[in-house]
C-alpha cells in the first residue's frame, strides 16, 4: 500500500468510514454477472451473441456503478433500462435467497473493530434498496451499522458520483470535514466516488472486480489486500 503522507498515520483524524458491499465486504461469487444474463434475456439479448459479449464486457468494466445507470447505457431508452434493471434485481435477489453470498473473510470483524474504535461505518451499494436489504438480511447485518445507502437514497446518482459518500457525511454528522472520511471499495468507481467527495483516505481492495492499475488511475491513496486490513491501516499500523 502507498501511504498518503509518510510522517502521518494513515487514519489520523478519520471519523467516518464508507464501505462498499459486493466485492468489498460481501463475497457474491460473480452473482452480478449471473443476474445480468437474466436481465439481458429479458431484453432479448441472446447468450453467445456478439451483443451479449459486448454487454457483459461493459458490465465487468463498470462494476460498482449504479446498476440502473449501466442498463441505461446498454439499452438506451428508459423503459427498456427499467425492465432490465427489474429483471436483474429479481434474479440477484433469488440467488441471494439461495445462500450464494457470504461476508468477505474478516469483513464483519473489521466493521466491528472500526466501530469499537469510535468511528462511524456506513455501507453503500450500486444495487436498488430491495436488493441491498436482501443482502443485509441474508448476512444478518441489519443492525451492524447505523446507516446503509443505495443510489436512490442519495437522489438517484450512484458511483462514480460522490453523492452516497456525501450523503453519509450529511446524515451521520460523524465528521466535521470531508477529509475525515475514509472510503474503501473493490472497483475504480468506488475509488473515484471517494476522490470526488474529497475523502482523506481512499482505498481500493483486491477482493473484487478491479485491481491495482485501476485503483491507481482512479486516484486511490492506498491499496489493500482486503477490507480486513483497514482497521490496522487507520490505526497507523502499516
Amino acid at each position: 500500500m502507498t501511504p498518503v503522507t509518510p510522517n502521518t498515520p494513515a487514519g489520523s483524524g478519520i471519523r467516518l468510514v464508507v464501505l462498499d458491499m459486493a466485492g468489498t465486504t460481501v463475497a457474491d461469487g460473480g452473482l452480478v454477472e449471473r443476474a445480468f444474463v437474466a436481465a439481458a434475456a429479458e431484453l432479448g439479448v441472446e447468450p453467445g451473441s456478439a451483443e451479449h459479449a459486448e454487454h457483459l464486457a461493459y458490465v465487468r468494466a463498470t462494476m460498482g456503478e449504479s446498476k440502473i445507470s449501466v442498463f441505461r447505457h446498454l439499452f438506451g431508452d428508459e423503459d427498456r433500462a427499467r425492465r432490465a434493471n427489474t429483471a436483474f434485481e429479481k434474479a440477484y435477489g433469488e440467488l441471494v435467497d439461495q445462500g450464494l453470498i457470504a461476508p468477505v473473510p474478516g469483513a464483519r470483524e473489521a466493521i466491528e473493530e472500526l466501530t469499537g474504535a469510535g468511528r462511524t461505518v456506513v455501507l453503500t451499494t450500486g444495487f436498488a434498496r430491495v436488493t441491498q436489504d436482501a443482502v443485509l438480511d441474508a448476512l444478518g447485518w441489519r443492525g451492524l451499522v447505523p446507516l446503509t445507502l443505495c443510489p436512490a437514497d442519495a437522489g438517484g446518482r450512484g458511483r462514480p458520483y460522490p453523492d452516497m459518500v456525501l450523503e453519509a457525511f450529511v446524515r451521520t454528522k460523524a465528521a466535521d470535514d470531508v477529509r475525515q472520511i475514509a472510503v474503501a471499495g473493490d472497483t475504480s468507481y468506488d475509488v473515484l466516488s471517494g476522490v470526488r467527495a474529497g475523502a482523506g483516505l481512499v482505498a481500493g481492495v483486491r477482493t473484487g472486480a478491479h485491481g491495482d492499475a485501476e485503483f491507481t488511475a482512479a486516484g486511490a491513496t492506498h491499496v489493500l489486500d482486503s477490507v480486513a486490513g483497514l482497521p490496522g491501516l487507520l490505526a497507523g499500523d502499516r
